[in-house]
């Protein structure tokens, strides 16, 4: 099980397909993941309503949604070894 102490954040991309890609790659191998998306549109505690006034206007779509993909710290190397095949 992967828990708060034992990840490492393995990648970040903005990419649909290159986190399926990963995920796939780690999934035949046998290796943990957890996938954390992001929102980038999403309004933040700090900035509340901004999205609502503005849309979506003047912003890049294709880096709207972040996926942060984590693996255990022990499982770190192999992983990245075999993402950058």
């Amino acid at each position: 099980m992967i828990t708060l102490f034992n990840r490492k954040e393995l990648t970040v991309t903005f990419d649909l397909n290159e986190q399926a890609r990963i995920r796939k790659v780690l999934a035949e191998e046998g290796i943990d993941y957890t996938v954390k998306t992001v929102n980038r549109l999403n309004s933040s505690p700090f900035s509340s309503g901004s999205r609502v006034r503005t849309g979506t206007y003047g912003q890049n779509t294709e880096v709207m949604i972040e996926y942060i993909i984590y693996v255990k710290r022990a499982e770190y190397d192999r992983a990245l070894c075999l993402i950058q095949k």
